[in-house]
């Protein structure tokens, strides 16, 4: 066997053990069916062993096929991962970023101009998606994620601290005060609406509260804070969510605490995530700085929204989120 393995007839292994079909190799490498055999046979000649066996008209891996597959594949995405990284660094005036989808529609958006005018040289792509980023093969400066901030092996700062409080429409408000004086009965009577991806659930928040709901109750579930604000804002129920998130309403009046009686819960949020390596580029330091200096300045406005509106805040207690 030679002492160097032709990587050209590994790359065409790979492609067609990874697809199941020569052709479907072949489009995939933009290269003839009959290339795409010829290196097969070159391969299974040198190493002296089967490769593939034919079933169905499609080709499945021998035992020996399946112990290269998982290298090569292996091999040929850290390759991937490895160029997307070169590319990504020659687009050094480009800051490339995913972000938690309603974050960045909510509290993202509206503020990137003020960095785009501080740092007109640099270009900003945005990936709104709750996926995280797989830093080894895509092409991605950092994450601003929602979560724990446990992540290990990768650098993380907390941005923003978040406020979790029942809210609803001052109409919807009202309709629960005419139901009862007790806050307490006044959610166990109301519809509750449920952002299943937040990190603060009803379920919790009614256990510290001590409120039982009655058992015929008809929950609203959605997977979007921006809906689940959007719904509460239109007089649909009460939303247990974050006051980052729902803040120009509260400014407006268009979403209300439910009832002052219940204190905002406190606790960290939202996170700057990505390779220690990464903080080498300038665009990301820039942004990172620039992220910190606006989290700051939102979370002293946010507290001063609440405390206007009459709220009381308290830290998460242990058991809560950001002291799991």
């Amino acid at each position: 066997m030679p002492l160097n393995p032709n990587l050209n007839s590994l790359a065409y292994f790979e492609a067609v053990a990874r697809t199941g079909r020569v052709t479907d190799a072949a489009a995939e490498l933009g290269v003839s069916t009959a290339a795409v055999s010829q290196q097969l046979k070159q391969l299974e000649e040198q190493w002296g062993v089967r490769l593939f066996r034919r079933q169905d008209r499609r080709l499945s891996l021998t035992l020996d096929g399946e112990m290269l597959f998982q290298t090569t594949t292996a091999a040929f995405r850290m390759i991937r991962g490895a160029r997307s990284a070169v590319l990504r660094q020659s687009d050094n005036r480009q800051l490339s970023m995913r972000c938690s989808p309603s974050l960045a529609v909510r509290w993202l958006t509206p503020r990137l101009k003020n960095f785009l005018d501080l740092n007109p040289e640099w270009g900003v792509r945005i990936d709104a998606s709750p996926d995280f980023s797989d830093f080894e093969t895509e092409a991605m400066d950092l994450d601003l994620r929602y979560g724990s901030g446990n992540w290990p092996g990768l650098y993380t700062e907390c941005i923003l601290n978040d406020y979790v409080i029942p809210l609803c429409s001052p109409d919807y408000r009202n309709r629960t005060r005419d139901l009862s004086d007790d806050p307490a009965a006044q959610i166990a009577a109301g519809r509750l609406i449920h952002s299943v991806k937040a990190r603060y659930q009803w379920d919790l928040w009614l256990a510290v509260q001590g409120i039982d709901l009655p058992e015929q109750h008809a929950p609203l579930r959605l997977d979007r804070s921006s809906m689940a604000i959007q719904l509460a804002r239109d007089g649909a129920g009460v939303v247990l969510d974050s006051v980052t998130l729902a803040h120009d309403e509260l400014q407006r009046g268009t979403l209300v605490p439910l009832s002052t009686a219940f204190a905002a819960v406190e606790f960290p949020a939202y996170w700057v995530v990505c390779p220690a390596r990464h903080m080498n580029r300038r665009i990301v330091r820039l942004f990172i700085d620039w992220l910190r200096e606006d989290g700051s300045l939102f979370q002293t406005a946010a507290r001063k929204t609440l405390e206007r509106l009459g709220c009381t805040i308290r830290p998460a207690a242990p058991g809560e989120p950001g002291l799991l």
